[in-house]
């Protein structure tokens, strides 16, 4: 290409980030390029609610009538920010590798309490403008306050350090790429599969003139393929709602093997508890569809719901059930013992690892009152067993979410981490040992039975349409004296309840994650 190109931006540190970013990668491959500050309707009006201002594209709109008008020859977006349908004449020609789309929940230190999910205190206020990020986060933790808040990311955390605010609410992505210190307060880093990112989250979009066919073709060496076949289900999505990024729809698409995984989360308003989905399918534009039919008005979903443990009606679980009037008949079909009530001090004293694979395992080891070394580090394999560590003042080193719902894979992965050290492995008597055996030889493992299992006998028999069943010991007490009426469809909490009916050859939904989160996306996922 022998022109000089001419790249349309906003203004902010971070626009002027992601306009350089590309600046530099067109110098790789020989093209040259200067920039050209433009303000848009989102930079002018600070004072309204970004779901008060007129229409969608408040970010992008003068951009795109620049190079409309072909003063500019392409413009750098944020892809969250922009409408799902390009203005005629216009195109995107690239997008860029994806940065985490983790959100981060920014603390005050002086407002942190680790005992509380996403160690926050309790009524803290929230800063955030996003009705996403108000739904998703007020479904963990109903007692949390939500202020607005506007302005580029240096003012957004100038804010919290002024005390506007408890905490605030920033994407992962955009202080990652200007290197933002952000040292003095406590972070919390929420993974995209608990609080679903925005469509596009992390992805930069190159948008030039559907005419220009020589800039398209000389783009194609900075174009992700395969993340713009990810967020194309996501964008799908947003599309099929007619949401703009102001809307409470959060969307997060990614590659497994050789299918797609998405999770969806869609409320009617911020104050709205949210519905969520997650689906897995080897066409991306069928995925899409299928979250779509997910949420039809007159989408047929359960009326009733067995779970093999007790349930609390302020969980997450029972609420999410309460919003479509499901009802839960919640009990537990084992009794749980300890089997030890000491710990021997020397052990726990040269101990690396602890690694955890339930929350019986947690609640029975500290109720021995263990005396810990600095040093060690705990390991969790799901979400639920992260918020009974907590109740403990402890946080997780390491949480086997982010890894899948193969337990194998995670247990690599952990044995990766634990390589060449020592790890305490507290577990139920006569459990299964996938984390023992994923470690090295070069790891010494400390195996402590703390608790047992002991079966109910004469189980009464669920009439409700869906069975939940919690572990192995669970599935093996209802059996025990019960049959699977016709229409009864299960889901099982981890692989190896869902192994139980492997062997019953019964079919079952197993949830991503193993804990009322996942439980709640597999109930809204079934398929009547």
């Amino acid at each position: 290409m022998n022109r000089k190109l001419i790249i349309g931006t906003r203004g902010s540190v971070l626009a002027m980030w992601q306009a350089n970013f590309v600046k530099d990668r067109l110098a790789e491959i020989g093209i040259e390029a200067e920039l050209k500050v433009i303000k848009t309707q989102g930079d002018i009006i600070q004072h309204l609610r970004l779901d008060k201002l007129e229409g969608k594209g408040f970010f992008t709109k003068e951009l795109e009538e620049e190079l409309l008008s072909g003063t500019i020859d392409l413009a750098v977006h944020s892809h969250k920010d922009l409408p799902t349908v390009n203005p005629p004449g216009l195109i995107i020609a690239a997008v860029s590798e994806r940065e985490d789309p983790a959100e981060l929940l920014i603390i005050h230190k002086d407002c942190v309490d680790i005992k509380k999910r996403l160690s926050l205190k309790h009524n803290a206020t929230v800063g955030t403008s996003s009705n996403r990020r108000k739904a998703q986060i007020s479904a963990l933790r109903p007692d949390l306050e939500f202020d607005d808040l506007r302005g580029n990311l240096q003012t957004r955390i100038q804010k919290l350090r002024d005390e506007q605010y408890d905490a605030i609410v920033l994407a992962k992505a955009g202080i990652s790429r200007i290197e933002m210190d952000i040292t003095d307060f406590h972070v919390e880093e929420i993974p995209p599969v608990e609080i679903i990112p925005a469509p596009a989250q992390g992805v930069l979009a190159i948008q030039i003139r559907e005419v220009d066919k020589e800039l398209f073709d000389a783009l194609q060496p900075l174009n992700n393929e395969e993340v713009a076949q990810t967020i194309s289900v996501e964008r799908l999505v947003l599309n099929k709602f007619d949401a703009g990024c102001h809307a409470p729809l959060g969307c997060y698409c990614r590659k497994s093997g050789d299918e797609y995984e998405a999770w969806a989360s869609i409320a009617e308003t911020s104050e709205d508890f949210p519905d969520r989905v997650y689906l897995r399918d080897t066409d991306a534009t069928r995925l899409a569809e299928r979250i779509f039919n997910k949420y039809a008005k007159d989408r047929k979903l359960p009326q009733s719901v067995f779970i093999s443990r007790e349930v609390d009606e302020n969980s997450y679980f029972a609420r999410a059930m309460a919003k479509h009037n499901i009802t839960i008949e919640g009990r537990s079909l084992i009794k749980i013992f300890p089997i030890i009530n000491k710990l021997d001090p020397f052990i726990l004293k040269h101990v690396d690892w602890i690694i955890f694979s339930s929350k019986n395992g947690i609640e029975h080891f500290f109720n021995l009152e263990p005396r810990l070394s600095k040093k060690t580090k705990i390991g969790v394999i799901g979400r639920g067993s992260e918020e009974i560590l907590r109740k403990y003042d402890r946080v997780a080193d390491f949480s086997g979410d982010s890894e899948g719902i193969n337990m194998d894979e995670i247990a690599k992965k952990f044995a990766e981490l634990a390589n060449g050290g020592t790890v305490l492995i507290p577990r139920a008597k006569e459990s299964l040992e996938t984390i023992q055996k994923a470690l090295s030889p070069e790891t010494k493992i400390i195996n402590i039975p703390v608790y047992e299992t002991v079966l109910e006998e004469n189980v009464d028999p669920s009439n409700a349409e869906v069975l939940v069943f919690t572990s192995p010991s669970n599935v093996e007490a209802y059996f025990a004296d019960n049959l699977l009426e016709p229409g009864q469809k299960v889901i099982c909490i981890g692989r190896s309840t869902g192994a139980k009916f492997d062997e019953m050859n019964v079919p079952y939904t197993l949830p991503y994650s193993p804990d009322e989160i996942g439980l709640s996306e597999a109930v809204f996922g079934l398929e009547y």
